[in-house]
């Protein structure tokens, strides 16, 4: 099963509340208050994201942190490589000679346009849009072309 790590999830959450109220600095307290996280947790996941540059963070008694971007200029694939790193299906989609088979392997090319697919998909959702939950019917499709044999 592929999935994304309790951590980047909870970075999503963290995220889309300080996306809620992008003028307001919150402490950590306040954002563990409200996505139900321990504070531990909450500065935890604010760390990679000051580092990666999608949160800012400000000192002193009123400190706290806000977005550093408009949530609609933050895309998914920003938060999963900010916690997780590059984004590989498998090894070899990130990394060439990480495997033993690999001079010998048919599908790699495949994994990597695979790899490309789901990277797309993530780059086309917002932290914004990521606010309002969307009906199947109203969500955009994803447009994927996969190698045939």
């Amino acid at each position: 099963m592929l999935r994304v790590t309790k951590l980047t999830d909870y970075a999503t959450v963290v995220l889309t509340a300080l996306a809620a109220a992008p003028d307001r600095v919150h402490s950590a307290a306040e954002l563990a208050e409200q996505a139900g996280l321990e504070v531990t947790t909450v500065a935890k996941l604010l760390k990679p994201l000051a580092q990666c540059g999608l949160v800012a963070g400000f000192r002193g008694a009123h400190g706290g942190y806000r977005l550093a971007r408009d949530a609609r200029e933050i895309s998914l694939i920003e938060i999963v490589e900010a916690m997780e790193g590059p984004l590989g299906m498998t090894e070899c989609s990130v990394h060439a000679g990480a495997c033993g088979i690999e001079s010998s392997c048919g599908v790699r090319a495949n994994w990597r346009r695979i790899n490309d697919v789901v990277i797309d998909a993530l780059r086309g959702v917002s932290l914004a849009d990521m606010l309002s939950p969307t009906s199947i019917k109203t969500r955009r499709a994803i447009p994927a072309t996969l190698a045939t044999a």
